[in-house]
Order: structure tokens, then sequence, then C-alpha cells
């Protein structure tokens, strides 16, 4: 376990875990019309995804521009996340 947290493995098998989530999420929806809609989604996982990838980037040893890239995209994801979502308690 050691050697695949300090690898930065340990983001790529949550990463996997995160596509099948998006995978069964968007299915149920497909077929249900229930659940969670996909843009709310995408940009909730787009903020951890790219966390995730920020860590990951930086336990394999990129370098701080890849990291900081990393970390503006989860911004971008979160900004949008809660703008999407303030447009909608307003709304009601």
């Amino acid at each position: 376990m050691q050697q695949l947290i300090e690898s930065g493995r340990i983001v790529d098998v949550m990463l996997v875990f995160v596509v099948l989530e998006i995978v069964v999420l968007v299915t149920y929806r497909a077929r249900t019309g229930h659940g969670i809609p996909p843009l709310p989604l995408l940009l909730n996982i787009g903020a951890g995804g790219s966390l995730m990838l920020a860590l990951g980037a930086s336990l394999k040893g990129f370098g701080w521009q890849v990291v900081a890239g990393l970390l503006i995209a989860a911004l971008v994801f979160h900004v949008a996340d809660l703008r999407q979502r303030w447009s909608q308690s307003t709304d009601t």
C-alpha cells in the first residue's frame, strides 16, 4: 500500500473508480430519467478529478507547472459548478 501511494499509482486506481461512477450514473439517468443531470455531475467530478490528477502529478514528480495547471483546472470546474448551482437556486 505504501508503494501504491508513494508512486502516485493510487490516483490512477481512484480515477478508474470515478470513470465507472460516471458511466453508471449517466447510464442510470439515460434509462430512468432520474438521478443527477450530466452537467452538474461532470462539473463536480471535474473539480475533484482535477485535484486527484494534481496530487498524482505531484507524487509522480511532474513539474510545478503541471500541478499548478491542474489546480487551476480544478478551480475553473469548481467555479462553474458553483455558478450552475447558484443559478438553479435562484430559478426556483
